[in-house]
């Protein structure tokens, strides 16, 4: 709250400092959670790629630690919890620069990760332990300062499985989440891709950590979230990270953005005459960071129009993904936002 006072203030103000993003210098004097603390934490939501709120929630906070972390301040290996932040996404893309294949750059050190830091350390002729210890990363560092401007391995590798995935929805593993307001359409949806064939989970469970690990258990093919808000705007969002996107979640989420203009304007444009079109953007929300396959979070608004347009929303997202599948990675070059 504006004007309130608590020991965790500073730390958080050390935090944002640290992330880049200093809070003035009257606020953190006083340890208040103030205006300029709004706007720093506004902006560090926006670079992250998680909801934009200007309070500190459980993506956030977690956010916020990972940030801490640079690449070489600790030793880095396979661990249960397994090991998140900054410096293993630096690993992972630095490795996938140089063609080990570490997995999602995600953040977070999985057996996909392990498996390139010991294929790494086997090439580079270190003892092949599969712990990112000060060798192996002056060893990155040496023969790759940055990887900014290459693809990673896992992009390339990812276009690949696409291309040779199953063209139709038959049997298609497909997990469909509903984060509250959109219970309606979510069963619509469902039920149309039932009767085409599919195999779907309506995953019914507001904890985007929970509702991605139900929908990896599942070991579904392709995740579609739905959630509504009060935006004037839809909008789709896939997994990406700096240096990194997700290439189905990206294209899936283009094909559902045309979707809903198609099934929306009609209802919009009559009662605003304004031109509808739903925002497309790379995000980092835990449930398309932590799902292992092609995610779109679809965020539906205005309410009272979605209400409106179950029937047409459900038929043209269901019609987004036969699309997609049909052609998943496409003839033309796409540019994420």
């Amino acid at each position: 709250m504006i004007g309130s006072e608590d020991p965790t203030i500073h730390d958080l103000h050390r935090r944002l400092a640290d992330a880049g993003h200093p809070v003035d210098h009257h606020e953190v004097v006083d340890g208040a959670f103030g205006p300029d603390t709004i706007r720093a934490l506004l902006a560090f939501q926006a670079e992250r790629g998680l909801d934009e709120h200007g309070t500190v929630d459980n993506a956030t906070h977690a956010a916020l630690v990972e940030a801490g972390h640079r690449l070489g301040d600790r030793h880095l290996y396979l661990h249960a919890p397994m090991f998140r932040g900054d410096d293993v996404a630096d690993l992972q893309l630095r490795l996938g620069g140089l063609g080990f294949d570490a997995g999602r750059i995600d953040g977070i050190l999985g057996p996909d990760t392990t498996s390139a830091i010991t294929e790494f350390q086997r090439n580079v002729g270190l003892a092949a332990d599969g712990i990112a210890g000060p060798l192996t990363v002056d060893n990155l560092r040496r023969l790759l300062s940055r990887t900014t401007g290459r693809r990673p391995v896992v992009q390339v590798r990812e276009l690949d499985r696409l291309r040779r995935g199953r063209p139709d929805l038959a049997n298609q593993r497909i997990a469909v989440g509903e984060f509250g307001g959109t219970a309606a359409l979510a069963t619509a949806l469902t039920r149309i891709l039932r009767a085409r064939g599919a195999h779907v989970l309506k995953v019914d469970q507001p904890d985007e950590a929970l509702q991605a690990s139900i929908t990896n258990d599942f070991d579904a093919d392709i995740y579609l979230g739905l959630r509504l808000e009060n935006h004037s705007q839809c909008r789709t969002d896939y997994f990406a990270t700096k240096g990194f996107h997700s290439e189905g979640g990206l294209r899936l989420a283009r094909r559902c953005a045309e979707a809903l203009d198609r099934a929306l304007r009609i209802h919009l444009e009559a009662a605003t005459h304004e031109t509808v079109r739903t925002m497309c953007t790379g995000r980092q929300l835990p449930i398309l960071r932590q799902t292992r396959m092609p995610a779109v979070l679809c965020t539906l608004a205005p309410a009272s129009t979605v209400v409106l347009a179950t029937a047409e929303i459900a038929d043209n997202l269901a019609g987004a993904i036969t699309h997609w599948l049909a052609d998943p990675t496409g003839d033309h070059t796409i540019t994420p936002e």
